[in-house]
C-alpha cells in the first residue's frame, strides 16, 4: 500500500492520498488546501484517483476539493448528511490564499452511509459514520488503519462547541465505532500526529 501524509492549510489540514501499489489507483482524503501541493504528490506517486473522500464538510477539510476533483477527474464522496456543502466567504478566502478555488461548490456523485465499502483497486475501506463533530463526521477503517478525521486525535477529541456538535453524541460515535477495533489499528486524523486504538484506549484523557 501506499500512504502520503500532508500537512495543509492554516490549520495544519492532514490530507492523506492513498493507493494500491497493484493497480496504482488511489484514493484522496481531506484534500483541505494547496491544492498544488496535493495533485504535485500524486503525480510524483503515479497514482490514478478515483475517489475523494471528505471525513466531514467543515472548510479546512474541503477547501481543495474543487481543485484536485477537476485535476483527477475523480467522484467525490461525503455523509449523506453533509451532502449539501455550504462554502462561507471565509471558506472561499481561505481555498483562494492557500490554492484552492471555491467558484462553485462541488457536487458529490457517492453519498456516504455507516457502513458502506469503498473500494479502489485492492483498496478496501469500512465507512464508520460517527457524528458529533459534525452531523456527517465519518471514518475510514481498512488495511489495519483508520482514519478519523476530526473525531479522535493523538490524545484527543474534535471539538463539540460548533452548530451541530454534540460532545455526548461524539464520545458514544468513537467509543462505540473506534474503541471496539483491534488496540493495533493505526489511527491517522484529521490534525496532528499519528496514534494507535490501544493507546488512546489507555491514555485519551477524553475517554
Amino acid at each position: 500500500m501506499i500512504l502520503k501524509h500532508l500537512v495543509v492549510g492554516p490549520l495544519g489540514a492532514n490530507c492523506y492520498i492513498v493507493g494500491d501499489e497493484a493497480s496504482r489507483q488511489g484514493i484522496v482524503i481531506d484534500p483541505g488546501a494547496e491544492a498544488r501541493t496535493i495533485i504535485k504528490a500524486i503525480g510524483e506517486l503515479g497514482l490514478s484517483i478515483s475517489v475523494i473522500v471528505v471525513t466531514h464538510a467543515h472548510f479546512d477539510h474541503i477547501g481543495a476539493v474543487p481543485a484536485v476533483k477537476e485535476a483527477t477527474g475523480a467522484q467525490l464522496a461525503i455523509h449523506e448528511a453533509e451532502a449539501s456543502m455550504h462554502i462561507g466567504p471565509f471558506a472561499r478566502m481561505i481555498a483562494s490564499m492557500t490554492g484552492g478555488s471555491f467558484s462553485k461548490s462541488p457536487h458529490p456523485e457517492r453519498l456516504l452511509k455507516d457502513g458502506d465499502v469503498i473500494e479502489v483497486g485492492g483498496l478496501r475501506f469500512t465507512v464508520l459514520h460517527t457524528p458529533g463533530h459534525s452531523p456527517g463526521g465519518i471514518c475510514l477503517y481498512g488495511h489495519g488503519m483508520v482514519f478519523t478525521g476530526d473525531t479522535l486525535f493523538n490524545y484527543g477529541v474534535g471539538r463539540s462547541d460548533f452548530p451541530g456538535c454534540s460532545h455526548r453524541q461524539l464520545i458514544h460515535s468513537i467509543k462505540s465505532k473506534l474503541m471496539s477495533l483491534p488496540d493495533d489499528t493505526v489511527v491517522y486524523p484529521g490534525h496532528g500526529p499519528p496514534t494507535t486504538i490501544g493507546e488512546e484506549q489507555r491514555g485519551n484523557p477524553f475517554l
